[in-house]
């Protein structure tokens, strides 16, 4: 137990460090590209922070822990939204451009209701898995966005951020190597070590997924988001999760899907639909107030929804 908890703190370190370099490193070569910041999270930043996702649920698969790997995905998207972005904005309250409003939101409804869809009904395999057939969808589903993303970049009038001036080459590219090195290295120290310790506790295998791993999963976005709202960057802060969760049920989902039928728990359900509360939630807060933003206060808001989903999925189980 000592060795693990030992290999946790390595983990956040790792985490830490790894998220402060992504962040600059993504900036650099995305003003280079003359990319906005929230194409930067929407892209970069996201598939650098869902490496664990993808890492932990190859090997969850691999292994037949599918359940494993849904309880992953959902667990991560809900704490991605309220959790992640309810403290990020709390440090920065946060603005939400129109191109997130018109695509990026509604895409994470789409997502959402494709799993929850997938998951329930048979397209191709069995009801209750999603099939590899599905999994081709996912990633179809997954390549237009994409696409969407790069070719409707922001206008000028949406940025909110200072321009920077890019680093050299060489330290961009040694920036982002290093960044998303630290990220995986972190994910894993991090997800698999809170496993054990919530093994050994008791915990069952898809409330550990749901719970502890999803969490795990979830800090290098947490991390990357603090570190970009401290800086004041509030295109990768929000771009970050809406792109890592986009990413997480299209493309991670995906492939997980090709490598095994992923079965779903019916219980489930419930969690696919409070996600769909929590994308709900933020869409009302950016309407809220004044300017489409999400404040302080409904950051702290957000928080309290994420602490009485987590309370409950504990309690109920």
């Amino acid at each position: 137990m000592v060795l693990q908890i030992l290999l946790l703190i390595v983990g956040f370190v790792a985490l830490i460090l790894g998220a402060n370099w992504l962040v600059d490193g993504a900036t650099s070569i995305g003003i280079r590209a003359k990319m906005s910041p929230l194409i930067i999270g929407l892209t970069i930043v996201a598939f650098g922070t869902s490496l664990p996702e993808l890492i932990i649920n190859v090997f969850s698969c691999a292994k037949g822990s599918s359940g494993l790997a849904i309880g992953n995905i959902v667990g991560s998207n809900i704490t991605n939204i309220l959790l992640i972005l309810g403290i990020a904005s709390m440090i920065y309250p946060i603005d939400v451009s129109r191109i997130s409003i018109r695509r990026d939101i509604p895409a994470g409804f789409v997502a959402t209701a494709a799993l929850l869809i997938m998951a329930n009904i048979c397209i191709g395999g069995d009801s209750l898995t999603i099939s590899w057939t599905e999994g081709l969808i996912l990633l179809g589903l997954a390549a237009v966005y994409l696409m969407l993303t790069m070719k409707k970049n922001e206008s000028p009038s949406d940025e909110v951020e200072a321009i920077q001036i890019p680093m050299p080459w060489a330290k961009t590219i040694l920036f982002l190597v290093i960044g998303i090195g630290g990220l995986y290295l972190g994910g894993e120290l991090v997800s698999n070590n809170a496993q054990r310790i919530a093994k050994s506790l008791g915990m069952s295998e898809s409330l550990i997924g749901l719970t502890v791993v999803a969490i795990a999963t979830s800090l290098p976005e947490l991390i990357t988001s603090i570190v970009a709202a401290t800086k004041k960057n509030a295109g990768i802060a929000i771009g970050n999760v809406l792109g890592s969760n986009i990413l997480n049920i299209f493309f991670v989902l995906g492939i997980s899907s090709l490598i095994t039928p992923l079965e779903f728990d019916t219980q489930m359900n419930f969690t696919v639909i409070f996600l769909f509360i929590a994308h709900a939630l933020m869409f009302l807060f950016v309407f809220t107030g004044k300017g489409r933003k999400l404040s302080r206060f409904e950051g702290f808001l957000m928080l309290l929804a994420y602490l009485g989903f987590m309370t409950y999925s504990i309690l109920s189980r």
